[in-house]
């Protein structure tokens, strides 16, 4: 299993029947792959669209119908479709369950920078600055390390998209819960040490008493 299909798989366990839960762009766009049948979660795509499916395969792509990241994606039965006034109604006004999005650093402290890239022209952060403050519960959800390096670190370095925002980080390696005590351990990759997590992250962790394997 690869670790973007690792990350997508334990995110989907995060989420509750009948929420309504926003995807940025990227690695959480695969969550929808992952979802208990059993239960029904309202996706929310900041474009305009509430009911989004699954990422669209050749047959079933309308041209017409993207997320945010301008993918081809389904909608379901009782989808809607709607301007940007009222999909950032949807968000600013706290309707929002969970947001589920990818970054570029977090810190122990749970502050968010996910929309510059040193040396690279990007369009800008988007709606990520309006989604973390107006989700109830913020997940980043991204690689542990780039390069060899940490992205989970005790202060961030590029600029924020906002701060202490972030409740819940959760990695191909780990599930790590932002706390007022810090960071706390909660989950493992079965194939990790902890020593070795340690290692590979530069914030500091408070390892749970009770720190489980990750269930993907």
């Amino acid at each position: 299993m690869n670790p973007k299909e690792i990350i997508a798989r334990r995110v989907a366990k995060e989420l509750k029947d009948n929420q309504l839960v926003n995807l940025g762009i990227g690695l959480p766009t695969l969550t929808t792959n992952y979802i208990d049948k059993d239960i029904n979660i309202i996706f929310q795509s900041e474009n305009g669209m509430v009911g989004m499916g699954t990422l669209a395969k050749e047959e079933e792509i309308d041209i017409n119908v993207t997320n945010a990241g301008a993918q081809y994606v389904t909608v379901n039965e009782n989808g809607a479709f709607f301007d940007s006034a009222m999909s950032f109604g949807l968000i600013r006004g706290g309707h929002v369950d969970i947001t589920v999005l990818g970054a570029l650093e977090v810190d122990q402290n749970g502050n968010l920078a996910n929309w510059i890239v040193p040396g690279k022209m990007v369009p800008g952060m988007g709606g990520a600055m309006d989604l973390v403050v107006g989700a109830k519960k913020v997940i980043v959800a991204m690689v542990h390390t780039v390069k060899g390096q940490s992205k989970i670190l005790k202060e961030c370095k590029l600029p924020l998209t906002a701060k202490g925002v972030v409740n819940m980080i959760i990695t191909e390696l780990a599930v790590m819960e932002v706390t007022s005590e810090g960071l706390v351990l909660k989950e493992i990759n079965k194939d990790t040490t902890v020593d070795e997590l340690i290692n590979m992250t530069e914030a500091e962790l408070i390892i749970s008493q009770n720190l489980k394997i990750m269930e993907v």
